[in-house]
């Protein structure tokens, strides 16, 4: 089913597929019983194998995601192999562009992208492995592993009246 407010273009849609509005698909393959959107946009060489989830405000270039997959909110996946029954949590981006080339992102079966992560690329996240919410990641991941890449939280109590007085 494809919404009639969204936009397919050179692409193909596996049977019993949902496409929601304000989605843009174009020069993609989804396999059998995807859902994509609302406002989805999925462009270049996207592939979503069967049963994956692509939520509102995703964007997709260029990326293969692996059977029962999600990315149910607000991220951007770029060159990058995502395997089966990854979670891509909200606000997740591959940082692929260092300015001059494009390189891979790697996440392997099971694994977890916690909340507003990065992954910067080149970078492997490997089989059913966690990274953290909030979390930068610039190195490879081992399987089984979790990733913590954040600064500690510092809280100055009294800090507010120190500031006024002066």
């Amino acid at each position: 089913t494809i919404h009639s407010f969204s936009r397919v273009t050179n692409s193909k849609i596996g049977a019993k597929s949902v496409v929601l509005e304000g989605c843009i698909i174009v020069d993609s393959t989804l396999g059998e019983q995807v859902f994509a959107g609302p406002y989805a946009h999925l462009r270049m060489n996207t592939v979503l194998a069967d049963t994956v989830k692509v939520g509102n405000f995703v964007e997709i270039k260029k990326s293969s995601l692996g059977t029962g997959t999600k990315s149910m909110h607000h991220a951007y996946l770029g060159d990058a192999t995502i395997g089966k029954d990854v979670n891509i949590g909200a606000g997740v981006i591959t940082c692929n562009f260092d300015g001059t080339q494009k390189h891979p992102t790697i996440v392997e079966d099971g694994a977890f992208i916690g909340t507003d992560s990065q992954l910067i690329a080149p970078v492997r996240i490997g089989k059913n492995a966690y990274v953290a919410a909030g979390s930068s990641i610039t190195d490879d991941v081992p399987p089984d592993s979790l990733a913590i890449a954040r600064g500690r939280q510092a809280v100055k109590e009294g800090w507010v009246k120190q500031r006024k007085k002066k």
